[in-house]
């Protein structure tokens, strides 16, 4: 054995002592060892008592009842009697800093993720800059979850209106090395085509919006991957022959209402699962920041993380949703805000992909902190704990394909994991109530996340 790895001892010493039938412990090597923990393992509904979990070189490297095994000397032992272990969480609709931001405020932003337990981010709002964020974060000189990035938005607004220049930036984000191409509104139907044509040519997935001229059943056919905030769902609940010519503006929704059938809702949940599409919902985002149904004092003071955020963008978020409040129909907000829910709940129990997303941040949707509320949310639509535990978590990876790296807690994974003070399959509120979080094997006791926490609201004023 002269040449193996001393990362592989733990797994060959639990194989030796088995071989022998020996009732010595086996002493584990590795870096981290949570003891006895309640292991939740995200591959079933399932908890493994009293387990020992050793980490070495940022992966998990050994699991076994805390009765068979013992740390090694020198691995540094965390208490988890009484504890629950799960993988970290996945963001896949977040907002990464971009240059206008300073290097304190970029730094800060993705603390705010691993601090909730927030392991893997997406990011839907690209920009060449993060390249070298992500470099930083894989290399540790910045701290920060996993990074998916996202290219520079297509659409309109950012000067794409021809199929030629979707072409070409496709094929320039494929070469520039972004994860996949973000679709945003405002292109029309052809130049959709072009865009769906040329990211299958290049190799590259594309995800997130809609666009009106190209509707959702369109989306689903050309192969996006994701459609993010639900976008479209509702106007695909409108018969054909009641269809506007342009859809209603955020002032207008009922008039969108008005020509909703939801005897149509079956068929779109349909359309999506064979699609094999992701849905990622926003929904809190949606319901207080886009959809306005109460004055932003009230979010704010139900939102004690906005601390967190620099006060400027605070002030931003709130006059957003006041003019919002003003200019709109809060009834029918609060209407579309509810069939939005009863959208998503179909397509969760007619098995359709579901992956978690909060938008943050972005209208009082604080990075980390976000990704609770909208768990909180899928429960009080009827979707169990384990059922939101696997959005955030298992499903996600499965998303990536790359369940073979995160997602779930099993040997060879990265040690990217929420230690919980209770069990979260009893309430989901519990994954807040957290012992720590471990970062590609770095280990954050909470004291120590509640001073830098504290740290960043003192920087802001706070």
């Amino acid at each position: 054995m002269g040449s193996t790895s001393r990362r592989a001892w733990p797994a060959l010493a639990l194989l030796a002592a088995a071989a022998c039938g020996g009732s010595a412990q086996p002493e584990i090597e590795g870096d981290v060892a949570f003891v006895n923990a309640n292991v939740i393992p995200m591959d079933v509904e399932r908890v493994l008592e009293n387990q020992t979990v050793v980490i070495a070189d940022g992966r998990i490297a050994a699991i076994a009842g805390a009765d068979e095994v013992a740390p090694a000397a020198g691995v540094e032992v965390i208490d988890a009697a009484g504890r629950y272990l799960l993988p970290g969480f996945a963001e896949l609709h977040g907002h990464l800093p971009n240059p206008r931001m300073s290097d304190r405020d970029a730094q800060n932003l993705l603390f705010l993720y691993v601090a909730n337990g927030v392991t893997t981010v997406r990011g839907m709002q690209g920009d060449p800059s993060q390249f070298d964020l992500r470099d930083r974060v894989r290399n540790g000189a910045v701290l920060g979850p996993r990074l998916y990035l996202g290219s520079v938005a297509l659409s309109s607004w950012s000067g794409v209106s021809t199929p030629e220049q979707a072409e070409q930036l496709v094929r320039q984000y494929a070469v520039d090395g972004y994860d996949l191409i973000k679709v945003l509104e405002g292109i029309d139907a052809a130049t959709y085509d072009a865009l769906v044509r040329t990211a299958r040519e290049v190799g590259l997935p594309f995800a997130g919006h809609v666009p009106d001229q190209v509707g959702l059943r369109r989306a689903l056919a050309s192969g996006q991957l994701s459609i993010d905030h639900l976008d479209n769902y509702v106007e695909a609940l409108v018969p054909e022959d009641a269809q506007p010519d342009e859809w209603p503006g955020f002032g207008a929704r009922g008039t969108l209402l008005a020509r909703v059938d939801e005897s149509l809702l079956p068929d779109v949940v349909e359309a999506t699962v064979r699609s094999g599409a992701w849905v990622v919902p926003t929904m809190v985002l949606w319901e207080t920041g886009i959809l306005a149904t109460r004055p932003a004092s009230t979010v704010a003071a139900e939102r004690p993380e906005v601390r967190y955020m620099p006060p400027e963008t605070v002030e931003r978020w709130t006059a957003s949703v006041d003019e919002r409040l003003a200019a709109g129909d809060v009834d029918a907000n609060r209407q579309l805000a509810a069939l939005r829910g009863r959208i998503l709940l179909a397509l969760h129990e007619g098995g359709a992909n579901i992956a978690l997303g909060t938008d943050s941040p972005q209208t009082f949707s604080v990075p980390g902190f976000s990704a609770h509320r909208e768990m909180r949310y899928y429960v009080d639509l009827g979707m169990t704990p384990y059922d939101v535990l696997e959005i955030a978590t298992r499903k996600p990876a499965e998303y990536f394909g790359a369940t073979n790296d995160f997602g779930t807690v099993a040997v060879g994974r990265r040690a990217d994991l929420l230690l919980l003070e209770a069990n979260p399959l009893e309430d989901i509120a519990r994954t807040e109530r957290r012992a720590g979080v471990m970062l590609g094997g770095r280990w954050f006791p909470e004291a120590e996340i509640q001073e830098r926490l504290e740290a960043i609201a003192v920087h802001y004023g706070n």
